[in-house]
C-alpha cells in the first residue's frame, strides 16, 4: 500500500476527529523532524526508530524554539494540552497510514512521561526566589519612602 500524502492524511484525521488542529499536526511532523535530527547528531545513527519520551523531549525543545513564551498557548488553541494529547495524535497519524509504527509503540509511551506546560514555561520562571514583605497586624500600608529606595531592614 502506497503512504498517503501527509496533508490528505491530515484532512482524512480532521474529517473524524476534530479534537486536534491541523497545524498541530504539521507541527507534530515538525517536531519529529527535529528529534530525529537531533539523535542523528548525538548518535550517528542513520534509521532509528523515535520513542515516546523522545518525541516529547522534541516537541518541548521545538516549541520553545518557535514560539518562545507563547508556546503553551499556541499548542493550547491547538489542542495539545499534555503528553497524552501528543501521543493521540500520532496513533491518530499511524493509523492514516503518515507515520511508521513499530511492536514496542504504545499510547502508554506517553502517559505521565512529561508536564508539557511545566517544561513549556520553565525557561521562563524567575531564577531566583521572589521575597515577599510581611506587614505586622497593625500595619495595612508600607512604610513610607517618599521617593527613597528601601532600605535593607523594610525589604
Amino acid at each position: 500500500m502506497e503512504k498517503p500524502n501527509f496533508d490528505e492524511a491530515v484532512k482524512s484525521i480532521i474529517l473524524k476527529d476534530r479534537r486536534f488542529e491541523a497545524d498541530a499536526y504539521h507541527f507534530l511532523r515538525e517536531a519529529l523532524d527535529h528529534t530525529v535530527s537531533k539523535l542523528r547528531e548525538d548518535e550517528l545513527e542513520e534509521h532509528r526508530h523515535v520513542s515516546g519520551p523522545e518525541l516529547l523531549q522534541g516537541v518541548v525543545e521545538h516549541g520553545l524554539r518557535e514560539f518562545g513564551s507563547m508556546a503553551v498557548t499556541v499548542l493550547d488553541s491547538w489542542g495539545i494540552r499534555s503528553g497524552e494529547d501528543v501521543g493521540k495524535m500520532v496513533f491518530l497519524l499511524i493509523d492514516a497510514g503518515a507515520f511508521g509504527r513499530s511492536e514496542e509503540d504504545s499510547p502508554a509511551d506517553f502517559v505521565d512521561v512529561v508536564n508539557l506546560k511545566e517544561e513549556l514555561m520553565a525557561p521562563f520562571k524567575p531564577s531566583r526566589q521572589v521575597i515577599k514583605a510581611s506587614l505586622s497586624d497593625n500595619d495595612t500600608d508600607p512604610p513610607a519612602r517618599g521617593n527613597q529606595p528601601a532600605k535593607p531592614t523594610e525589604i
